[in-house]
């Protein structure tokens, strides 16, 4: 049985992120909390993946404080992360699942039925043998998604997950999203396609220049923004 202890909300208070004297978040204040998924949008070189790695406690801030269900030093092992071009290891797309596992710490009787359960999740059963670099890009991508899913993480980062995909990859891939997120795990994604936000979000964060512009839920943001310069992102017009 999985612990009971949480890590939602995951909460920023006042963080800021140098590096080189470049700031790259700036006094950020956010909540993220259980329930349907938060898509980060905003330009490129908003801070968008600067944020999903401080919210995965990959980075540690400058200043300011990031929780995870309130406590600064919660384990990682409930939060799990995909990146925009995920590494395949050099083996079948089921071995690469298997070794996942293995990270996971999942008792070995039962990685057979994980596999196939994850496999049949993500929709790649049929290619279960074959090399995991000779998938496509979709492929790769949903591959990427079960061994992420391979630690039964409570939150699942995403970081702009079908930007180099084709339509019907990026289909694909947001109904899988999709399916995660009514599994219970809370998905933050970030994405520069507004269309794709449209589609997948329940809550919409903007980001300018390392500063949050507007967080609200995701019909609020389109229909009724707060904020002039969502208003112009919404309406497509570039944010400099």
């Amino acid at each position: 049985m999985r612990p009971t202890v949480t890590n939602l909300p995951i909460e920023f208070d006042e963080v800021t992120l140098a590096v080189r004297n470049v700031t790259i978040l700036d006094r950020v204040t956010l909540a993220i909390s259980a329930g349907t998924p938060t898509v980060i949008v905003g330009p490129n070189g908003s801070g968008k993946t600067t944020l999903l790695r401080s919210a995965m406690g990959l980075i540690r801030p400058t200043s300011g404080r990031v929780t995870w269900g309130s406590r600064a030093d919660a384990s990682s092992e409930r939060r799990a992360i995909v990146f925009q071009r995920p590494v395949m290891l050099r083996r079948s797309a089921e071995a690469n699942l298997r070794y996942a596992l293995a990270v996971a710490n999942v008792p070995a009787p039962e990685r057979d039925a994980r596999v196939r359960e994850l496999l049949a999740l993500v929709g790649l059963t049929s290619v279960a043998d074959r090399p995991a670099r000779k998938l496509s890009g979709g492929e790769q991508q949903r591959l990427a998604l079960a061994r992420a899913l391979a630690k039964d993480p409570q939150i699942l980062f995403l970081d702009e997950p079908t930007a180099s995909l084709d339509p019907a990859a990026t289909k694909s891939l947001e109904d899988l999203i999709g399916s995660i997120a009514a599994r219970g795990i809370k998905v933050v994604m970030s994405t520069h396609d507004l269309g794709e936000a449209r589609r997948v979000a329940g809550e919409i964060v903007l980001m300018h220049r390392g500063r949050i512009v507007e967080a609200n839920d995701a019909a609020s943001f389109f229909n009724n923004p707060k904020t002039p310069d969502a208003a112009r992102f919404v309406a497509g017009e570039l944010l400099v």
